[in-house]
């Protein structure tokens, strides 16, 4: 046990090295944010300084809808990333996800990475389990934990089969999940979420957890990072298998999919979304959220003012474009219809 916790903790290392390469992002397939656009007004009726972003999401105010992606935890390098991120949190008003818990969960010690709440008082905190480890001998008890050990208001399960699939000794074993899941869920007393981690979820994965009592699903599309290529690059330095690697389903996809199936659904929008105009589409496509994971690492790698600088580059944009499309608060953005290129 104490090698497999040992390897997990350089893993996570390595994971943060490999996604600050530009080979960790998707080569062959995008987002989709580029395919549509929102109807631009030269006679907006609107005023930019009057706009009102602000959101409530799980229970949470939110100055707009935005979150801090999961990302990492169980390194001391991990411990300074979440810390920045979740003071930026707090100075912005945003919300934060964090990395997979298992490591903490498996090594106390590593409870520090992911003990940020004296940080982020305020703001919407949202643990992370890979859905994997209910058949790994998780139940109830370790979701449980996994929440109140840090104080977080949520918890995401997140499922990522390609990226297990592709890992050595990775946790490969995702059948009965579904009935698991209806069982669990509903025993857990705060929300819970279900994520993919960038390959996307589809139509067919939403409406299989349709009865299960998720609070929101993350589509986590495919267009930003793939966590396929991540494990390739941890494992042999480069990306053996590309083609493999950029298979998902794009974010926009996994957005008209999902919401098409499971219309009274909370969705996070993830995946590639790199821009306020981006986040701006996701939100005019059904999402309540956005959440940004690998333009804010580097940033975190500096300085708390470095993640907020790109926090407010986002809030800035997405004023910006709801003023041009003549959208004065996010229920008239949600109510506009994205045009074709």
């Amino acid at each position: 046990m104490l090698k497999r916790v040992t390897d997990l903790s350089r893993r996570k290392l390595r994971h943060i090295e490999a996604c600050l390469l530009p080979e960790s992002q998707y080569q062959t397939r995008s987002a989709g944010f580029a395919y549509f656009d929102l109807p631009y007004r030269a006679l907006p009726e609107s005023n930019l300084a009057a706009l009102n972003t602000r959101a409530h999401f799980l229970g949470k105010a939110l100055s707009f809808p935005f979150l801090i992606g999961a990302m990492t935890g169980g390194t001391e390098r991990a411990s300074v990333i979440n810390k920045r991120l979740a003071e930026a949190a707090e100075l912005t008003g945003v919300g934060l996800m964090l990395g997979s818990q298992r490591v903490m969960l498996e090594r106390p010690s590593a409870l520090a990475s992911f003990t940020v709440r004296a940080y982020a008082p305020t703001a919407l905190l949202i643990g992370n389990l890979g859905v994997a480890q209910l058949n790994k001998g998780y139940g109830a008890a370790q979701l449980r934990r996994a929440v109140d050990l840090i104080g977080a208001d949520a918890l995401a399960l997140h499922t990522n089969p390609l990226q297990e699939a592709l890992q050595t000794g990775g946790d490969t074993d995702f059948s009965r999940l579904i009935e698991k899941l209806e069982r669990i869920v509903p025993e857990l007393p705060y929300p819970v979420l279900l994520k993919e981690v960038g390959h996307g979820l589809s139509a067919a994965a939403a409406n299989s957890v349709k009865n299960v009592g998720f609070a929101a699903l993350d589509v986590a599309g495919a267009g930003g990072t793939s966590w396929a290529r991540v494990e390739e690059l941890v494992e042999h330095g480069v990306v053996t298998r590309p083609e493999l690697c950029d298979w998902g389903v794009p974010t926009v996809t996994a957005l008209r999919e999902v919401r098409a199936v499971l219309p009274g659904m909370p969705l996070i929008a993830s995946g590639g979304v790199r821009s306020g105009l981006d986040m701006a589409k996701a939100l005019a496509l059904g999402a309540q959220v956005v959440a940004v994971a690998r333009p804010l690492l580097e940033p975190a790698l500096k300085s708390t003012e470095a993640v907020i600088q790109v926090i407010e580059g986002y809030r800035r944009e997405l004023s910006v474009t709801m003023h041009c499309a003549g959208a004065r608060d996010l229920r008239e953005l949600a109510g506009l219809e994205l045009l074709p290129v």
